[in-house]
């Protein structure tokens, strides 16, 4: 198995876990696919919860840019409620599990078809 597939699988594994939900593998897969080199980086691979830069971030790169979303309050709160259960104690916070669960969310499943 490939590192990629071994991280889509930790990804997967975490939808089940923390979100109660069945996960999309050809969505998950496009999503970490999208995300290239970043999930092999540590840090690039994960987003802090706390840091309202990196929250930003997520908001702008992904929500707005990527994603084709108007800048509202419900982007941050989708955020906010998707660390929310993701667990704000949860140290590993997968970039790709909350590219695809906010991708769900708004039904911008599309984008990477």
């Amino acid at each position: 198995m490939s590192k990629r597939d071994e991280l889509i699988e930790k990804y997967a594994a975490d939808i089940k876990s923390k979100f109660g939900q069945d996960p999309d593998m050809d969505l998950l897969t496009k999503v970490a696919v999208g995300l290239g080199p970043a999930i092999y980086n540590l840090d690039a691979s994960k987003v802090s919860g706390s840091d309202e830069k990196e929250l930003e971030t997520v908001k702008n790169n992904f929500l707005i840019k990527k994603l084709g979303l108007a800048d509202t309050p419900a982007l941050m709160e989708s955020i906010n409620s998707v660390i929310d259960t993701y667990g704000q104690s949860e140290k590993n916070k997968h970039r790709a599990v909350i590219y695809y669960i906010l991708a769900k969310h708004f039904g911008k499943e599309s984008v990477y078809n």
